[in-house]
This record gives C-alpha cells, structure tokens and sequence, in this order.
C-alpha cells in the first residue's frame, strides 16, 4: 500500500503502477487468456495428442510450451492486477506543478533542439513510447520526477547525455 507524505506518493516494491485505462487492459488481457487463449491451447493440445507418439511429437512440444508460457503470463498479470495501484491524474494540494506519475510533460530537447514533445510518465508495465507514454523507471521519466516547469534537466540515457528542458506539467 503506497503512503502518502504531503501528496506525494511513495512507491512500494511489490506494486504495480497504472492508469485506470492500463488497469483497464491488464483486466481485458487477463479475461481473454482465462477464456479464449487457453481453450486454443487446450484444443491445440488435445490434436496432437491425437497424432500419437508424444516422445517425438513437435506439435505436442510447442503446445506444451505455449500451454507453459499462458499459464505464466497468467499469473503474472493476475499478480499485477493484485498489487495494481491507480496512478491518479488529479492536481496534488501541494505540487500540482511537480512532475509525478500520471503527469504529463511536455519536454525540449536543448542537446538536439528539437521541437518540444509531450510525454506522460506512468508506471512501467504501461510504458510505450510509440503512445508517448514514459516509464518513471526509464532515465528521463527518473529524471523529471519532482522537477517542474522550467527546470533544466540532464539525463544520461544510453544513447549519451541530454539536457532537457520542462514546458509544460498538466
């Protein structure tokens, strides 16, 4: 359970960081591997059972390790739904400008100077950069955490150090 410190929230270990709209698709997933993705293991399965001599059949190799991996990704997203805890969007009473989970930041990188881009920080699990949605794991979200509009901030990334600049926190 995440503890609240004048707004702020502190993250714990075991918990998984979303939005209503990923909690909304882990639910989604978990749903449609329990009904459809395990029946099409199960019938994949039982046709090749049907070919006979398991100790030489790849069919039934690949339908057992897919069996595995469903299972697995099951319980992972079960786990994660568990310990789900919903990033709020809402205006904190004391930081309302600070860059937190749930925030979204527009940037500029001043290493590049290339033109500002809007990113919104979420928990791992939720990250996507095609959809502009950042990791607050990843070196930049790690970055602007806290920061607010107008700081400058350096970021070693893998790709080298960059220096951005903070526009805009809605």
């Amino acid at each position: 359970m995440a503890k609240k410190d004048d707004d702020a929230v502190i993250i714990e270990e075991d918990q998984t960081l979303v939005t209503k709209e990923g909690l909304k698709k882990l639910q989604d997933e978990l749903e449609n591997l329990k009904t459809v993705r395990r029946k099409e293991v199960a019938d994949r399965l039982k046709e090749a059972i049907s070919y006979g001599d398991l100790s030489e059949n790849s069919e039934y190799q690949e339908a057992k390790n897919e069996q595995a991996f469903t299972e697995g990704r099951i319980m992972e997203v079960e786990q994660m739904i568990k310990s789900a805890k919903i990033i709020s969007d809402k205006k904190s009473t004391t930081g309302g400008d600070l860059i937190q989970i749930g925030k979204t930041v527009t940037i500029k990188n001043k290493t590049d100077g290339d033109d500002p881009v809007a990113y919104m920080i979420v928990g791992s699990t939720e990250a996507n950069p095609h959809e502009n949605k950042i990791s607050n794991e990843s070196p930049v979200g790690k970055a602007l955490l806290g920061k607010k509009k107008g700081d400058i901030v350096d970021v070693q990334t893998p790709a080298g150090p960059y220096k951005y600049e903070v526009i805009k926190v809605a």
